[in-house]
């Protein structure tokens, strides 16, 4: 059965030129259009798709707005489409705070070398993020957001946006049970925390680092696929909403306990150094061997030459593979690694990939990975 899209822009050009792209899989049905966000919502509840792609700016309703109602209705995969500028930046991040579950940028040749690799990778976005088409509570929230609470602050910043408690509720941190029983601490020592996701890891970032409590002990490498123009304004998003210290990488800077850096986009963040001293190096990358820039696989390679047994390194939702590689040099050394579970995962994809490679100590819900976190290293 084809996947039913529905295609929403107020520009009638954007519009067409998206419906061509998805037309020419045939597994993709764009079944309808709107051209605002009100128009959008009352096509989400008349027709159903089973994906929608949503502008951020538009008319009588924006897409943020649009989001927020449609995901008080019914649980459809929403797909943003955003301009990489600072601004556009924040708007998909409030997006995917509203509900949306990934993002693309409009100009498709930012995201690939020609148009029929954009095409393609589009093509593949919207048929992975179908396939969470019936999404559990672990992603979305049926709650309408209205009803939410927002959480008190945090003590270290005064003032910080409220957050709602959808996409980002936290864990309870004293919560050590799931549903395939205790979890029990390997007794390991660590040094590093390293986390590689992609698609939907802006969420799953955000849901873990922001319950992580201010005396972390360790520093923690993040590595997200995100445009370059975003990552910035992720990094600020995450400061602003955390209790630990959260950080763009910048080259040389040396790793402290309880500060998270998260990997420029279209960049490498590479390790040296050693155990007791080590820094970023943050490098350009015009490789075209390279997919991935930043690259998981890089990175935690990089880990384990400087680290080697003293990392827990934690694969999240995304498609692909990337990360399995620089998994497994860190298996080699003794390292340990978790992987998300697919019920929590927007895109079951690197996760998957560190499973079947059999690189996997540790299958861990979304909900579970930062109160499971703090019990292992507090048992370390």
């Amino acid at each position: 059965m084809a996947i039913r899209v529905l295609v929403v822009d107020d520009s009638s050009f954007f519009r067409r030129r998206l419906t061509e792209i998805l037309a020419k899989d045939g597994d993709i049905d764009v079944i309808d259009t709107a051209n605002n966000g009100r128009e959008a919502v009352d096509k989400a509840l008349a027709l159903k798709p089973d994906v929608i792609t949503m502008d951020v700016e538009m008319p009588v309703l924006d897409g943020i707005s649009a989001v927020r109602e449609i995901m008080q209705q019914q649980r459809i995969p929403i797909l943003m489409f955003s301009s990489l500028t600072h601004e556009g930046a924040k708007a998909t991040f409030d997006a995917l705070e509203a509900g949306a579950v990934d993002f693309l940028p409009k100009k498709f040749e930012d995201i690939a070398r020609d148009k029929d690799e954009a095409g393609q990778l589009l093509r593949e976005r919207v048929k992975a993020v179908a396939r969470k088409r019936t999404l559990g509570r672990q992603t979305f929230s049926s709650t309408p957001l209205a009803s939410r609470p927002a959480p008190a602050p945090s003590d270290r910043l005064s003032e910080r946006p409220a957050l709602t408690r959808s996409s980002f509720e936290r864990p309870k941190l004293n919560e050590r049970v799931s549903s395939r029983g205790a979890f029990q601490a390997s007794g390991k020592t660590y040094k590093l925390v390293a986390i590689g996701t992609s698609t939907g890891g802006p969420v799953a970032l955000q849901r873990i680092i922001t319950a992580l409590p201010a005396d972390f002990p360790l520093p923690i490498v993040l590595i997200q696929h995100m445009p370059a123009a975003f990552t910035g304004a992720f990094a600020q998003r995450l400061n602003s909403l955390s209790k630990i210290e959260v950080r763009e990488a910048q080259d040389n800077d040396v790793l402290r306990p309880g500060v998270a850096y998260l990997a420029p986009g279209g960049k490498q963040m590479l390790l040296e150094g050693n155990e007791g001293s080590c820094r970023l190096r943050i490098k350009e990358d015009d490789s075209p061997r390279i997919t991935f820039k930043p690259s998981v696989d890089i990175t935690f390679a990089t880990a384990a030459k400087v680290f080697s047994d003293k990392v827990l390194a934690i694969v999240l939702t995304g498609m692909g593979a990337d990360g399995r590689e620089g998994a497994r040099l860190l298996k080699q050394q003794g390292a340990r690694i978790w992987a998300q579970d697919e019920a929590s995962c927007v895109v079951y994809g690197m996760p998957q990939a560190i499973a079947a490679a059999g690189l996997m100590d540790e299958e861990v819900s979304l909900n579970e990975v930062a109160a499971r976190l703090i019990t292992e290293l507090k048992h370390g």
